[in-house]
């Protein structure tokens, strides 16, 4: 029975990348005050978060058990994740900042076409122009943020004008 849930899992991460999925290796480190919130917080990370997150179509990890630090305790857990495209591991790293990764499949080349690669950087730039904003709107003056959202505004619809006339409608981030 067991021997058939890994084939299936095998067959279901194969067909993933064969569509240009890719199996990586994710580390995550935590620290906290307490020692006894340190597995929930991580467990509800790798389950409740990472496994619902778009694009992750399975994820199994090991968490460590917290050690003492100097004022804190840490936990570090190693995640296994089969992620449908490589802008969904983009997306995954963006939100989970993982301290570590590594690509375990394919084991060969990862090919994009070009629009897909062109999509793929416009999506972290606007992920890099949200992130800004966010930062920007904490620190600057109210007159000074509004002169600079419809600086953003404008470079916006400048970056989907550049795209509808190649062809490509922006994607919609997951």
């Amino acid at each position: 029975m067991a021997n058939e849930g890994k084939k299936e899992v095998e067959e279901v991460t194969k067909q993933a990348i064969d569509k240009g999925g890719l199996l990586v290796q994710l580390y995550f480190d935590m620290e906290s005050d307490k020692q006894e919130d340190l597995q929930p917080l991580m467990v509800d990370l790798i389950n409740n978060r990472l496994l619902k997150t778009p694009g992750v179509v399975y994820c199994v990890g090991a968490i460590d058990e917290p050690v003492k630090l100097k004022d804190t305790y840490s936990t570090s857990a190693q995640v296994t994740a089969l992620i449908d495209s490589l802008w969904s591991l983009v997306n995954v790293m963006f939100t989970f900042s993982p301290a570590g990764i590594e690509i375990l499949k394919p084991s060969r080349d990862y090919v994009l076409k070009l629009p897909e690669l062109q999509t793929l950087l416009l999506n972290v730039s606007q992920i890099s122009m949200e992130y800004n904003n966010y930062i920007l709107s904490r620190v600057l003056k109210k007159e000074d943020y509004e002169k600079i959202q419809e600086q953003m505004k404008q470079r916006e619809d400048l970056g989907k004008k550049l795209l509808e006339k190649k062809g490509q409608a922006p994607q919609e981030k997951k």
